[in-house]
């Protein structure tokens, strides 16, 4: 049971690496794999934790860095929005 939980994680977090490392037009669609990310390393943390039965501190930390990490994307998002009228990155210049 543990094994197949973690081959799950380990099959998330590749999806999200793979969705985020590809060519992607939308800012929106780069900040929901990064948000995958941080789901299935929460769930791997988690699923480490009560495997070795520890505190669950580490866990809170994480998710109050994860939460932040989220709305940090969305006010760029909501920036970038405001600014150039859309979410494609070929819209402004990283210069």
């Amino acid at each position: 049971m543990m094994m197949n939980m973690g081959l799950v994680m380990m099959v998330m977090y590749l999806i999200g690496n793979l969705i985020f490392s590809s060519k992607q037009k939308h800012l929106l669609v780069v900040l929901l794999s990064l948000e995958f990310i941080v789901l299935s390393l929460f769930f791997f943390i988690l699923l480490y934790m009560s495997y070795i039965e520890n505190n669950m501190y580490m866990l809170m930390v994480f998710l109050v860095f994860s939460v932040c990490e989220g709305a940090l994307g969305l006010s760029i998002l909501v920036s970038m929005i405001r600014t150039h009228g859309n979410d494609y990155f070929q819209s402004f210049n990283l210069l």
